[in-house]
């Protein structure tokens, strides 16, 4: 079929074969590139008439429109015409089929992506399992309709943590692929808390602590799943539908337990209730499983009942420890509805090479608030992964092309691999889609403030703004100036010996003011204060960085 044909004087584009997303793909001619460019969209059809003999029009103010784009997912087209009757010839659609060979092409499209999500999935290690194969069919609809789907979160803290991410990521490959992502919050299912992979029962919220923690929640979802948060390359959504964030307490405090018996409890099973992998493991062990634990599949399970029912969503995702809650909702809408058409999708348990869980550090949750912890500490957080670990978070915790990725896989294997480049890619493409460009660059500052050997001119205004993210002391003038500088890792409790600080000066890892400490007898002037106020010194590898501490004079 040829990529356009023309009927009672309009044209129509007919991209055969492929999968179409309003706005997401530009039509080219035999000799031009459409491109996308401003925040106007063409809706019904163009009038053969209204094409110039020039070759060239636009579609923007026309009134008439391309048939079947939507206002608010398409942009400006120019399409380049061989005179007024041929728009887009047959060599342009075998242009489109092979568009991907060619990055400046490819970054020209919109950031919805035309591939069906469950295989971009798949290929980046984010499913464990799904309900069945229709899921696949179903989120390639017909005519590339968006699918609503839906992923959890109960607000036991003010801020989402590191192990959050992955629902939000798979959240947003959604979103790129043109579907609808529902961020649900959890303010009635926290009063109850679930079991799923907890060893022992939550402590009970108050409600006033619950309020709270949504109020963080939300706003990390709403920050991180806005439309205009993009990556380097691609720096905004422009196109996307935007996230919907709803609150499952909204339907569950007006519900009584009598109506939650009639509508929810009959239909449940308590044999297959017990038979929930998250269930067993509680039951066998000593703390055992409370009626109130035992009861929170049902209250997920009719979350997803009436998400289904009344807002259309029709997948489920989260965790592997989830599968248990999200079969409980499929089952109900089976039963209680009489209908099929309700999926569900897990992604594995994030564990490091070591077999320890991805998401913690030694001072507890990496948060995703910045109130909560700073762009610097969770770039610092992730640069810190291991050469056995970086390339499969670069999978899962970023959006990077895997052709990429594979070229900075190879690159870790050759002589003139820079050590850290991959982590410190890792670190800034995440830190870019939790924090955004300020977030990232405030996080590069201070980690370059930091840098041993650094070229970076140190002042006070650099020190103090990252001064809340590294150790620091204040000692009197006379402490320091004048006394060697082995002396001073001592007393400000940088080092724990005068040993240990010359065999680092030996060893090349102790840094004053970024630059290299070689002399084991150096003494500290005046000269050395930054600002006539503070000093920073570093101990450690110069690519692994230890430890540093301000000191302030």
């Amino acid at each position: 079929m040829a990529a356009s044909h023309i009927a009672r004087g309009a044209m129509i584009f007919r991209l055969h074969g492929l999968s179409i997303h309003p706005g997401a793909y530009a039509a080219r001619t035999v000799s031009h590139l459409a491109r996308f460019s401003v925040e106007k969209c063409v809706q019904n059809a163009v009038s053969l008439a209204d094409f110039p003999k020039s070759g060239k029009m636009s579609f923007e103010g026309r009134g008439k429109c391309l048939k079947g784009f939507s206002p608010k997912q398409c942009r400006q087209i120019s399409v380049s015409a061989l005179g007024r009757t041929r728009a887009i010839s047959t060599e342009a659609e075998e242009t489109l089929r092979t568009r991907s060979t060619s990055t400046e092409e490819k970054e020209s499209f919109d950031l919805i992506i035309s591939r069906n999500v469950i295989d971009v999935l798949e290929e980046r290690g984010l499913i464990e399992s799904t309900t069945g194969d229709e899921l696949r069919l179903h989120c390639s609809g017909p005519n590339g309709s968006p699918v609503k789907v839906y992923c959890g979160f109960d607000p036991t803290a003010e801020s989402l943590h590191l192990g959050n991410l992955l629902g939000i990521i798979v959240l947003s490959w959604f979103q790129r692929c043109g579907h609808i992502p529902v961020a649900l919050m959890g303010g009635a299912t926290a009063r109850v808390g679930d079991p799923s992979g907890k060893s022992v029962e939550r402590p009970v919220l108050s409600d006033e602590a619950i309020e709270r923690n949504l109020l963080g929640i939300r706003a990390v979802l709403e920050d991180i799943l806005k439309v205009d948060r993009g990556s380097e390359k691609k720096p905004g959504k422009s196109g996307l539908h935007p996230p919907v964030i709803m609150n499952n307490y909204d339907w569950w405090k007006d519900f009584s337990l009598l109506e939650f018996l009639r509508d929810v409890g009959k239909y449940a099973r308590v044999g297959t209730m017990m038979a929930k992998e998250s269930v067993k493991r509680r039951l066998n062990s000593e703390e055992g499983m409370s009626y109130t634990e035992f009861t929170y599949q049902l209250l997920q399970g009719y979350d997803f009942l009436k998400l289904f029912k009344e807002d259309g969503v029709s997948v489920q995702i989260g965790g592997s420890d989830q599968w248990g809650n999200i079969t409980a909702g499929t089952e109900l809408i089976r039963k209680v509805l009489q209908q099929d058409g309700s999926h569900g999708l897990t992604w594995p348990l994030l564990l490091k090479s070591d077999g320890t869980k991805f998401g913690k550090s030694e001072g507890g949750a990496v948060w995703l608030s910045a109130s909560m912890l700073s762009p610097y500490k969770f770039y610092q957080y992730l640069f810190g992964t291991t050469d056995a670990d970086v390339i499969k978070l670069l999978k899962v915790l970023t959006f990077l092309d895997k052709e990429e990725i594979q070229r900075i896989e190879s690159a870790m294997g050759t002589p003139g691999y820079v050590p850290n480049t991959a982590q410190r890619r890792l670190a800034e493409e995440v830190t870019r889609f939790v924090h955004g460009e300020e977030g990232l660059a405030d996080a590069q500052k201070a980690t370059d403030a930091l840098a041993p050997g650094a070229s970076t001119k140190l002042d006070v205004q650099a020190l103090e703004a990252i001064v809340q993210d590294v150790p620091s002391c204040s000692v009197s003038r006379a402490e320091v100036l004048e006394n060697p500088l082995v002396d001073i890792c001592i007393k400000t409790g940088l080092l724990a010996s005068k040993a240990a600080a010359r065999r680092l000066i030996k060893q090349g890892g102790l840094y004053l003011n970024n630059e290299k400490v070689t002399d084991e007898s150096q003494v500290l002037n005046t000269v050395d204060l930054i600002d006539d106020r503070m000093i920073l010194l570093s101990a450690g590898k110069k690519n692994k960085l230890q430890k540093h501490l301000i000191v302030e004079a």
